[in-house]
């Protein structure tokens, strides 16, 4: 499973805007996640793009990425340029060589996501280049409850198929522009809660208002699976509901 799409992080509240360099032009770095992929056990797909949703917010509020920590160089040159996030898939002995690089692990009810700090396009750690990147796709046993209204949602597109490694990077995308969206108040709210999040798929109808509302919006930058252009993902954060906030985000 993989995803090599990009979020174009261009929201005026990023605190990583550079404006006078291209986001092009600027070096590419990736942001690995590696999902755990038993084949005995494979997690549930919307548990596991909830789950490397939330990875990614705990990398963007990690204090190593933060200020003068040892992650924040990386985390500062990945955001200044296009904010690519490729998935790989573990098992066995794999996964336990992933698990000894520097990372975060993330557990949700089934699925483990560790994530890594960005590394350049062609700078891959070797435990990590390795690792299969398409081959396995997800399934839910049984159909997600209702999302709680109350809470962050990222709605996924229910007109383009993926496979669930680029739902997953999707899913981070819209967890990351809706970050980079939120007061330094409700980051820190949502942060001390544990970054509660459910992934769901709405009917076409309210995918179409969604889209419309000034949400943050992931644009897909069409190098694999769907066509450039399209919307994958809605951010949906109590805090940034009827904000009147510009579409302008791309991915």
């Amino acid at each position: 499973m993989t995803d090599d799409t990009v979020a174009d992080g261009t929201a005026q509240g990023s605190p990583f805007r550079v404006e006078s360099v291209s986001r092009d032009e600027a070096p590419q770095f990736v942001l690995p996640l590696v999902a755990r992929i038993e084949r005995s056990a494979p997690p549930a797909r919307t548990d596991a793009l909830e789950t490397a949703a939330r990875a990614v917010l705990v990398m963007l509020s990690d204090e190593r990425s933060l200020g003068d920590g040892q992650w924040a160089r990386a985390m500062r040159d990945w955001q200044d340029a296009r904010i690519r996030k490729v998935v790989r898939r573990a098992r066995g002995a794999e996964w336990r060589r992933a698990e000894a690089l520097p990372g975060i692990t993330v557990t949700g009810k089934s699925a483990e996501v560790r994530v890594f700090p960005p590394v350049p396009l062609d700078g891959w750690p070797k435990d990590l280049a390795r690792l299969q990147v398409s081959g396995t796709d997800l399934d839910d046993p049984e159909p997600p409850m209702d999302a709680d209204p109350a809470a962050p949602v990222l709605w996924m597109n229910p007109e383009v198929a993926m496979s669930a490694g680029k739902a997953m990077a999707q899913a981070g995308h819209g967890a990351q522009l809706a970050w980079w969206e939120l007061s330094d108040a409700d980051r820190t709210a949502w942060r001390d809660a544990g970054f509660p999040l459910a992934v769901r798929t709405p009917a076409p109808d309210r995918w179409r208002h969604l889209t419309a509302s000034g949400l943050p919006v992931v644009r897909d930058a069409g190098f694999t699976e769907i066509a450039p252009g399209s919307c994958t993902v809605v951010a949906d954060h109590p805090a940034l509901r009827d904000l009147g906030r510009p579409q302008t985000e791309r991915g």
